[in-house]
């Protein structure tokens, strides 16, 4: 081990930059902190994406609130997914404690106590702004991998997609898209046919059940009109500060289908209309996924490749992404790659398998001559952490112990009234939370179907008119034949009476 002087140094010298620059607190070598030592992050640097992890209590969630308000304070969105329902409080100071005063004068860094502009949204029951999209907007490819489908039933959608541009048929919530497959195979089955080839009815049965299973987990609550405008998380507010959106998770834990639709959804539509940014030197948008293995537990392979790649590529759109999980092993290494930041908190070894995952974990992180990496891991305490980042120039600064700094915001949740309160102010609430059910696909269909059952009437109608008109027809010309005798019949039976009568009288002479 090298002596503490030579530790300092070489961590001053590795987290002093040219730009701006968050601090996350001060660095600790044998278990002591060292005043004064700070361990900053480079703004510049942060839509690199990043991993907060640690075993449960260790101080994710603190570490969370933490960047979260350091990013709106330099004037940077952010985004949250607020799966344990305990992230609200950054909308009011901390009352603070004694122990964060201690905490913050061991770190050497004096403390504040701030809330932060906070918008609440949902994309279920719970109150806050409404988040939605359209099928339309998700398109043929999107929308498969989401369902997971095979390259026939895929092929079955994007000929769906086909069909709904070429006559004009909006689609826009599941309903709509359930009508569209159901026609495909029962009333328009024809129409298909001609235009687009035959459609398979176990194909179309087969999505219809895997729309279904995300119906059932609420996705008819998403898929549908007024479709979110991205841009609208990239606000700041009178004071220049960047505002924290906080999407409310909690009832959507049991609901990883859900989730992992309207992740990608998001990603896609950020990606898609974002501009590019290059290298400008701070983010545009830094979002937070915590509980970051719903999503990649439960994503098909397909969708786990949709993610990998837009991972790689949104960063150049200055986005940043940043997982929050127990253990780095619950990402995908595809991933996890391309993850500059890592903040691991404490890793407990119960088990063998913990002990394996604890000296994985180990290795993802720089080679150091000051700690005993997978010693460390188990011996850090409640809001401690061993942090890398990347400096200016894309290179890990030195791997570094950390007594993490306290939230300036309330470490706690709105009450219902400050939530209701937060919620009347906000004009994103009065913009997305009106009910929009316009003419679509269901209904077009629906009406078309009417009229071609109406036509189908109306025809039979007339046929059985014209069927009834030629059966009184025919009757009435048998009638009169009936009635009137032909000249020859009436001469022929005329003689048969008289040869009968001739025969009585000749019978009767004799």
């Amino acid at each position: 081990m090298k002596n503490s002087e030579t530790f300092v140094n070489e961590i001053n010298e590795g987290n002093t930059f040219k730009g701006e620059y968050i601090t996350l607190g001060s660095a600790m070598l044998e278990g002591e902190t060292i005043t004064d030592t700070f361990v900053n992050i480079p703004l510049k640097t942060m839509n690199r994406h990043g991993l907060i992890a640690g075993a449960t209590g260790t101080g994710k969630t603190k570490t969370l609130q933490v960047l979260a308000e350091n990013l709106s304070e330099k004037g940077v969105p952010v985004l949250l997914m607020d799966i344990k329902g305990d992230l609200s409080g950054l909308a009011k100071p901390s009352p603070g404690h004694a122990k964060i005063d201690e905490r913050h004068k061991k770190i050497g860094l004096p403390f504040e106590a701030k809330g932060f502009p906070v918008e609440v949204m949902t994309i279920s029951e719970q109150d806050g702004v409404r988040l939605r999209a359209t099928i339309s907007e998700f398109g043929p490819v999107l929308i498969s991998r989401i369902l997971n489908v095979t390259e026939t039933q895929a092929g079955i959608i994007s000929v769906i997609f086909k069909y709904c541009d070429d006559n004009k048929l909006p689609l826009l919530d599941l309903k709509d898209f359930k009508k569209i497959l159901q026609y495909a195979t029962n009333e328009g089955k024809a129409e298909f046919e001609e235009s687009y080839g035959r459609i398979s009815t176990a194909s179309t049965g087969a999505i219809l059940r895997k729309l279904i299973e995300i119906e059932q987990q609420g996705g008819d609550l998403f898929f549908g009109e007024t479709s979110f405008d991205p841009q609208d998380l990239l606000r700041i507010d009178e004071n220049g500060k960047g505002y924290i959106n906080i999407i409310r998770l909690t009832d959507i834990q049991d609901k990883p289908k859900l989730f992992s639709t309207f992740m990608l959804s998001l990603l896609a539509e950020i990606y898609s209309t974002f501009p590019e940014q290059g290298d400008s030197g701070r983010p545009e948008l830094v979002m937070f996924i915590d509980e970051a293995h719903l999503i990649f537990n439960e994503a098909s392979d397909a969708l786990l490749s949709q993610i990998e790649s837009i991972v790689k590529l949104i960063r150049s759109k200055g986005v940043g992404l940043y997982f929050v999980t127990q253990n780095p092993t619950d990402v995908p290494e595809a991933v996890l790659g391309q993850l500059g930041l890592k903040v691991q908190h404490a890793l407990r070894a119960f088990t063998a398998k913990d002990r394996k995952a604890i000296k994985l974990t180990a290795q993802n992180y720089p080679d150091t001559d000051y700690y005993d990496t997978a010693e460390v891991l188990t011996s850090l305490g409640i809001g401690e952490a061993l942090v890398s980042a990347l400096d200016e120039k894309g290179k890990p600064t030195p791997l570094a112990a950390t007594m993490m700094r306290a939230p300036m915001s309330r470490m706690d949740v709105l009450t219902e009234s400050e939530l209701g309160g937060l919620l009347a102010q906000s004009t994103l609430a009065k913009k997305y939370n009106k009910e929009v059910d316009r003419e679509s696909a269901y209904e077009m269909l629906n009406e078309k179907i009417e009229k071609a059952e109406a036509e189908e009437v109306k025809q039979k109608a007339k046929e059985e008119k014209e069927a009834l008109k030629r059966a009184e027809s025919k009757r009435s010309t048998t009638k009169r034949k009936s009635t009137r005798m032909n000249p020859i019949v009436k001469v022929l039976t005329s003689a048969t009476v008289i040869r009968g009568v001739l025969g009585i009288l000749s019978k009767m002479i004799k």
